[in-house]
């Protein structure tokens, strides 16, 4: 049930950050999620290395979407050059 879990706010945390982000992200359900659960793992992987967060300790909400925004601003850089 943890993976479900997972991916539903990943959901979340995509959807937020493809909100606050400007500019046309044009991506659908599955790399929205993808782009939000990345994101989430990408803070809470940053936090632990900088003390903020304990080994196990999931990242917050909105350290998983400011890591969504930077993985999105990313793709698009990545993608534009393509």
């Amino acid at each position: 049930m943890s993976i479900v879990w997972t991916i539903l706010i990943g959901f979340v945390i995509g959807l937020v950050a493809r909100a606050i982000k400007p500019g046309d992200d044009s991506m659908g359900i599955i790399a929205t999620t993808i782009a939000g659960v990345l994101g989430a793992l990408a803070a809470g992987y940053v936090g632990q290395a900088m003390g903020w967060y304990a080994v196990g300790q999931p990242a917050g909400f909105i350290a998983s979407v400011i890591g969504a925004i930077v993985l999105l601003v990313l793709w698009g850089m990545v993608k534009r050059k393509t």
